[in-house]
């Protein structure tokens, strides 16, 4: 059976869906500035801006979950390109009001916008003949508009306040929804992908699934107030800034990292060590009152999820190939991610910063047992 989108191989498609993922995992690169505009910004509570970041996230999983089912039913190209704009249209709605009724609805349509949106993206990379190389290509991307984004966005909302920011989130998806319209790969599944694809999802995915959930949980969860915990602890604005620019810079390297060690390391071992890593990185940023140790574990936490991350994708395509699974992974991934900044904000405000790190230990837990599972299992899905 051929699988593959070919026009996802040509160097067109393969930008089109590195700029669609940067836009549509944003997230993943902005939460701690976006949690910290709104409560610097616009006066929020931590419950209360996490909550909005929260709404984004819980409509990229509701969106993720009913376009996953119909990938190979759907125009993928026309999704990206119409998701992305809707995305843009509601972030310019956000950055010209400071109701916050308003902005919470107007959050929850740009996440199930650029959901959306990014279900076609990564079920496209899916499809791709190598999604583990590709994905990692996606993620170099990431990295590169991490530095650019973390370096900058700071200093710029100082200067022109919080609704710069949502200016800025409405450009990054505006720019994607053009470049999808001039070159998203989409492609027609034949029969035969059509038919493997009405199969049952293999145990295993499901295990996987909820393991890159729980990880996107504490992700989440951590990252979000990685800002204000610098700044709270009383470290200076340009050192809390250069962590912040040191993440952007360290986030270049686990893809690539992830593809040279593609056929060296098993998938199923380094998603083991994934969370465990995660959750003492985690525990060290929550714990610590030293800048060398906050600076350190915070400069790579993000980089743990992003390798792993894409270990777990290349091992969810060997599960299936038809690439429907792949295209939730928005709902994989933000499932868990839609709680952890609501989640974060209200252990905060309840108990303080040290809780995150006893949530992130029990969280990881969690998501070894679930990567185990999918590792023990894959052996009976049929090839």
């Amino acid at each position: 059976m051929n699988n593959f989108n070919e026009r996802a191989e040509r160097w067109p498609g393969r930008v089109a869906l590195v700029v669609a993922h940067c836009a549509g995992m944003v997230d993943l690169v902005a939460l701690p500035v976006w949690v910290g505009a709104l409560i610097a910004g616009y006066g929020l509570d931590p419950q209360r801006a996490g909550a909005l970041a929260t709404l984004f996230l819980l409509g990229a999983v509701a969106s993720s979950l009913v376009c996953a089912p119909r990938f190979h039913r759907l125009r993928s190209g026309a999704v990206a390109v119409g998701g992305f704009a809707l995305a843009a249209a509601a972030f310019a709605g956000v950055s010209a009001t400071h109701d916050y009724m308003l902005m919470a609805l107007l959050h929850a349509l740009a996440g199930a916008a650029a959901g959306a949106a990014l279900s076609m993206t990564h079920g496209t990379i899916g499809r791709c003949r190598n999604p583990h190389r590709m994905f990692a290509l996606a993620g170099m991307g990431l990295g590169v508009f991490a530095i650019v984004f973390l370096g900058s966005m700071p200093g710029v909302i100082a200067t022109f306040g919080g609704p710069m920011l949502f200016r800025v989130f409405a450009g990054v998806m505006l720019a994607a929804a053009l470049v999808s319209a001039l070159a998203f790969p989409s492609a027609v599944a034949d029969t035969e992908v059509r038919t493997a694809s009405a199969a049952p999802i293999a145990p295993a995915v499901w295990f996987a699934a909820f393991g890159i959930g729980c990880m996107g949980l504490v992700q989440a969860m951590m990252f979000s107030f990685l800002e204000r915990i610098g700044a709270d602890r009383g470290f200076a604005p340009g050192a809390v800034t250069g962590v912040l620019i040191a993440l952007g810079f360290v986030n270049l390297l686990p893809a690539p990292l992830a593809a040279l060690l593609e056929r060296r390391w098993p998938a199923h071992l380094v998603v083991l060590a994934g969370p465990v890593l995660q959750a003492a990185l985690a525990l060290t940023i929550a714990a610590s009152s030293s800048y060398a140790a906050y600076a350190g574990a915070g400069a790579v936490f993000a980089a743990v999820m992003i390798f792993t991350h894409t270990f777990a994708f290349g091992l969810v395509a060997q599960l299936d190939a038809g690439g429907r699974a792949l295209s939730a992974t928005p709902a994989m991934l933000m499932v868990g991610a839609a709680i952890g900044p609501v989640l974060g904000g209200t252990l905060v405000k309840s108990a303080g910063y040290g809780m995150l790190g006893g949530a992130a230990v029990l969280i990881g837990c969690v998501s070894v047992f679930c990567f185990a599972q999918a590792g023990r299992r894959r052996v009976a899905v049929p090839t």
